[in-house]
């Protein structure tokens, strides 16, 4: 008894630590989810007039390749022979299947899109390109990339499309997705009508960052402060100008350039979480569909 005495203080003692122990830590969660919760909430910066937001279009906004859905909507309407679609599937199979831009089928396919609408009216184009994006486009917007660029709408950002497809599709797009506007490659025209040439190359890679950079300058923009969004490892440059990149969909090479840099990453494709996940608090509100997916699976994954 004198034993058993001795013990009941000790283990009274170690259940009230163990108490305060779990009440503290409890706090302390507590705490720091409200600190992350504060963290998130300040970006997008409401009313920060500095800051705007730049996505990348395919895979990235879009699932496949713009051009190629374009060109699936041109054949359509007899732009072009059975072969020349053919090409057209083949390619947007593989980016598909891949996920990764492989410039030698990007090239081919640009090709492809100015000797088809060389002697066309730009007007034309962008007319046909409405109807195009209500067949083909619309169903394959990416909801979550979507809620994203809402976001920085929400919070009075400006939002542009930064994309290797023709101008033209580009704004379309971004007319359509209620966007500012967009950056893309330029087809020479002359008098409205298309020549079948590019005002120098197409918008890829460098030349992505060259635009970011010299409408951040036109828009008096503070790039530390902006935000841009990309799946391929070919627009790291792009995404180094910012203050805060993101890696949404990435390919395996910006993926892991993206964990070495300690950027924020999204894959909508799976509807799951990517190693390290940031976004803007506003981001899940209305990511219907594949957003509500992707909400699901976060908590599943937490509990």
């Amino acid at each position: 008894m004198a034993a058993l005495g001795w013990l009941t203080p000790r283990r009274r003692s170690a259940t009230a630590r163990s108490v305060l122990a779990g009440e503290a830590s409890a706090e302390a969660a507590r705490k720091t989810s409200q600190d992350v919760s504060d963290q998130e909430q300040q970006f997008p910066v409401h009313g920060d007039v500095k800051a705007a937001a730049f996505f990348d279009l395919d895979n990235t906004v879009m699932q496949g390749a713009a051009l190629f859905h374009f060109g699936r909507g041109l054949y359509k309407r007899k732009f072009f022979e059975t072969r020349d679609l053919a090409k057209f599937a083949w390619q947007q199979a593989w980016f598909r299947l891949v996920g990764v831009e492989d410039p030698e089928h990007m090239q081919d396919a640009r090709d492809s899109a100015l000797s088809i609408v060389k002697g066309h009216r730009v007007s034309e184009l962008m007319s046909i390109g409405e109807e195009i994006y209500d067949e083909y486009m619309a169903e394959r917007i990416w909801p979550g990339t979507r809620a994203l660029a809402q976001a920085h709408l929400d919070a009075g950002q400006k939002v542009w499309l930064v994309t290797a497809a023709p101008v033209e599709i580009a704004t379309v797009i971004a007319r359509r997705l209620g966007l500012t506007g967009a950056l893309g490659t330029v087809a020479e025209s002359v008098d409205g009508v298309y020549t079948g040439r590019l005002v120098g190359e197409p918008l890829h890679g460098p030349a992505k960052a060259e635009a970011v950079r010299a409408l951040a300058v036109a828009e008096g923009l503070d790039l530390s402060r902006c935000a841009a969004y990309s799946d391929s490892h070919n627009d790291i440059p792009m995404l180094s100008l910012v203050g805060h990149p993101y890696a949404i969909n990435p390919d395996a090479k910006l993926r892991k350039h993206a964990r070495a840099c300690d950027w924020r990453l999204r894959d909508y494709r799976t509807a799951r979480k990517a190693a390290k996940v940031g976004l803007p608090a506003a981001a899940g509100v209305g990511a219907v569909a594949g957003g509500t997916a992707a909400a699901i699976a976060l908590h599943r994954r937490r509990r």
